[in-house]
């Protein structure tokens, strides 16, 4: 009849344990209440605190400003960066290309030349070989 008291008092003790636990967490809800409504007292602060605040919130309004001009300026310094540098390597480029151009016209004006001396001195070798003119 022991086992049956012992089991029938562990079966009465688990609810009154959940109950007793259940008071707990609602007091701990309790505290957790009670602990907002104090950060939220804590959030609203002095007048020290907000003026603190509120020289933050316009440092951080300036930095961004600044931060954005200086991407703004960045950026069209880069364009002009770049425009620059497009029109001074297709300057370089038509340098270049009128230079080779020059030196090809120069080829072919050596080439014409040697190829008229080279007509010439065959006239002159034909001549030389075959002699026409007897004295």
């Amino acid at each position: 009849m022991e086992i049956g008291t012992n089991e029938a008092s562990k079966k009465r003790m688990k609810p009154n344990v959940e109950e007793k636990e259940e008071d707990q967490v609602s007091n701990g809800t309790g505290m957790e209440i009670t602990v907002k409504e104090q950060s939220e007292a804590n959030i609203v602060g002095s007048e020290e605190m907000e003026l603190n605040i509120s020289h933050i919130h316009e440092k951080i309004e300036r930095f961004t400003q600044l931060v954005s001009e200086l991407l703004e300026y960045g950026k069209s310094m880069f364009r002009e960066m770049s425009n620059d540098f497009e029109e001074r390597l297709i300057t370089i480029h038509k340098e270049q290309m009128e230079k080779w151009q020059e030196e090809i016209k120069e080829l072919r004006l050596t080439d014409a030349s040697n190829e008229e001396a080279s007509a010439l001195l065959n006239n002159a070798r034909f001549l030389l070989q075959n002699p026409l003119f007897e004295s």
